[in-house]
């Protein structure tokens, strides 16, 4: 029969909180009370202790990551999955979307290419299949194309573009927004074909256009560059297309028949 674990003192229960401040493990410390009463209670071996210490401790650490990663990420985190109606997803979409999910698109630096119509869903996809990569551990980063562009710009000015770009460099993807709603000028035109050109075979780009790439040179306004920029997206790139009706009118039309049903459905007096 095991014996109960004698109480620890007020004072060395506090002794060891401050300790484990000291050291950094705030989940340990955290954790510490309610454990040791749990501890004490079931008469738990010292090694079942330590192990659920050190379980809330890597519990803390895990869910600070990711929370550090998804400020770090810059997603509007309101377009998550959970708010995404899958059912009104194109039908090749849904079937992708749970190897997507798996990030083995990231580890193969591939690029990921979603084309539509305004309205299709194509920025909520990506930003919530982007938020659940970074709940997983990965690094990623996201920004509208004429906000990233203005960035690049700057720097180049600077002359820290390089500089600029290492830093893009240390996310397993980028996330481009809109990119073909931005005309761009001759030096928007060369930062954007750069940070394409610098992530080739090294990082990922997940990338919404309303634009196909037959009419990139819209973008670019050189045929040349255009074939360029596009040659280094698809030669490693998995390529959706959101084609159909407005997402945003399925929406509308899907909340229409649940309120018909419900009225149907309401005893009239």
């Amino acid at each position: 029969m095991k014996r109960a674990a004698k109480p620890a003192s007020p004072s060395t229960d506090a002794e060891l909180v401050k300790s484990f401040r000291a050291l950094r493990l705030t989940g340990m410390a955290d954790a510490w009370e309610p454990l040791h009463q749990a501890a004490l209670q079931q008469a738990w071996d010292p090694a079942r202790l330590l192990a659920a210490l050190f379980e809330a401790e890597t519990g803390r650490r895990d869910a600070n990551r990711r929370a550090r990663l998804l400020k770090e990420s810059r997603l509007p985190l309101h377009k998550s999955l959970s708010q995404l109606d899958e059912t009104l997803l194109p039908a090749a979409v849904r079937r992708q979307l749970p190897t997507l999910l798996s990030g083995d698109f990231l580890d193969r630096r591939q690029n990921l290419c979603v084309f539509g119509l305004p309205g299709r869903g194509k920025t909520h996809f990506l930003c919530a299949l982007a938020q659940e990569l970074v709940l997983a551990g990965r690094r990623i980063y996201f920004s509208s194309t004429g906000k990233l562009i203005e960035r690049l710009l700057a720097a180049k000015s600077r002359h820290q573009l390089d500089k600029e770009l290492a830093k893009l460099d240390r996310f397993e993807a980028i996330v481009l927004d809109d990119i073909g709603y931005v005309q761009h000028s001759r030096d928007e035109m060369e930062v954007l074909f750069t940070l394409i050109a610098e992530r080739y075979e090294r990082g990922s780009l997940m990338i919404s256009s309303n634009l196909p790439f037959s009419k990139w040179e819209q973008i670019f306004r050189d045929p040349m560059t255009a074939m360029a920029a596009v040659d280094r997206l698809v030669q490693h790139a998995v390529i959706l297309h959101f084609d159909g009706d407005s997402l945003r009118v399925k929406l509308a039309q899907k909340t229409q028949n649940r309120d018909t049903k419900e009225a149907d459905m309401t005893p009239q007096p």
